[in-house]
Formats: structure tokens, C-alpha cells, sequence
């Protein structure tokens, strides 16, 4: 695996961001845009993803990305609840629905593979006692 040399490069980070932007787009339009609670909710959880992944690369140390990919990864199983929530309260299709759970998921398991990455190489890194 080649190492990044910036968040940019992370592809947790680009799916992320992608992410967040289907949710800003889906949260303006229909009854989710009236229901300031839940879509303002699910904003903040997908912003959450990939400025999380970002934070954690920035700040320079496996056990601290190791960290913000763990709060990233929690974001993606938060949005998808109020995904759920959504679609259960008729707010979103299945049409509109599916293909986001799908795209949460999709970032979920991005975000889990380099956060075990990141977890071998922080114990690779660890001094022995």
C-alpha cells in the first residue's frame, strides 16, 4: 500500500466526501428539507466522516488516525440510522434510499480496512517492554 502524502489522496476521504455531498443535495429537496432536526442531524454525521478522516491524518500519528478513523467509521453507522429513519417516515424513496445505505456502507468498509492498516502499523510502531 502506498502511502499518502496527503488526506486528499485517501480514497476513505474522497468517498466520504462524496458522500456528504449526496446527503447535502438529498437533505434540500422534499420533506427532509422542512424537517430541520433530522436533516441538519444528517449533515453533521456525513460532514463528520470524511473532516474526521482528515483530522486524523493531519495530526501526524498512527494512534491518533487510528483514533479519528474509529469516530469516522462511528459517523457512517449514524448516518445510516437516520437514513433509515428517513425512509421509515417517508422522507426518502427506496429509490433515494438505497443507494445512500449503499454508498454508507461502501465508505464504512473503506474507512474499517484503513483503519486496520493503520492499526497494524501503530503496533509495528509500539516499543517493546
Amino acid at each position: 500500500m502506498a502511502r499518502a502524502h496527503r488526506f486528499e489522496e485517501l480514497l476513505a476521504w474522497r468517498k466520504g466526501k462524496d458522500l456528504a455531498v449526496a446527503i447535502y443535495k438529498t437533505t434540500q429537496r422534499g420533506g427532509l428539507s422542512k424537517d430541520f432536526g433530522l436533516s441538519g442531524q444528517m449533515q453533521r454525521a456525513a460532514v463528520s466522516i470524511p473532516s474526521n478522516v482528515a483530522e486524523g491524518y493531519e495530526r501526524g500519528t498512527p494512534a491518533e488516525f487510528h483514533h479519528w478513523l474509529s469516530t469516522a467509521k462511528g459517523s457512517c453507522g449514524e448516518l445510516r440510522t437516520q437514513l433509515y429513519i428517513a425512509s421509515e417516515v417517508r422522507y426518502l424513496t427506496p429509490e433515494e434510499s438505497v443507494p445512500l445505505l449503499a454508498q454508507a456502507e461502501e465508505v464504512s468498509r473503506i474507512i474499517g480496512g484503513l483503519r486496520e492498516a493503520v492499526k497494524r502499523q501503530k503496533e509495528v510502531k509500539r516499543p517493546r517492554r
